[in-house]
C-alpha cells in the first residue's frame, strides 16, 4: 500500500526546494558555461583587477580549477587553485545538508558558535592561502 501526500504538503514541499533547487540550478549553469568557455585563454571571461596589479587573491585560478575539474583533470585544477579543490567537497555536503532540510521541511541547526569558529578559521585559512601563493616563487600560485 502507497501512501500519497497531501496538495497541501506537496505545495509546501515545493515551495520550500525553490531556493536549493535555484542555487544548484545556478551553479550547474555557471559549470556548464566554464566547460564550453576555457578560461585559459586569457580574457575569455575577463580580467581580475588583482590579478592584473599582480595580487593572487584566494579565488584567483577558480574558475580554471572549475573548468579542469568538468574535464577530469583534478591534478591541473590544484594547480591552478588548490584551496578551492580541498573545500568543493564540503561545499557539496553544506548543499547536500541544505537540500535534505528543506526535503525534509526541519530546520537546518547549527550551533552559532560552531558556525562562527568555522567562519573565522575559513577566512584564516585563506588569509594564509592568499599570503603563501604570493610569495616569490611560490608553487601556489595560479
Amino acid at each position: 500500500m502507497t501512501t500519497v501526500a497531501a496538495p497541501d504538503a506537496l505545495d509546501a514541499r515545493r515551495r520550500r526546494m525553490v531556493a536549493p533547487a535555484t542555487t544548484i540550478g545556478g551553479l550547474a549553469l555557471a559549470t556548464l558555461a566554464l566547460h564550453v568557455r576555457d578560461p585559459h585563454v586569457h580574457g575569455s571571461w575577463g580580467v581580475c583587477p588583482l590579478a592584473a596589479l599582480g595580487v593572487y587573491c584566494p579565488g584567483c585560478g577558480g574558475l580554471r580549477a572549475v573548468n579542469d575539474l568538468t574535464h577530469g583533470d583534478v591534478a591541473a585544477a590544484a594547480s591552478s587553485n588548490l584551496a578551492f579543490v580541498l573545500l568543493l567537497p564540503f561545499v557539496v555536503a553544506g548543499l547536500a545538508l541544505w537540500v535534505r532540510a528543506r526535503w525534509r521541511g526541519a530546520p537546518l541547526r547549527v550551533d552559532p558558535r560552531v558556525a562562527a569558529r568555522v567562519t573565522w578559521a575559513g577566512f584564516a585559512v585563506l588569509l594564509v592561502f592568499a599570503v603563501l601563493r604570493n610569495l616569490p616563487g611560490s608553487w601556489l600560485a595560479p
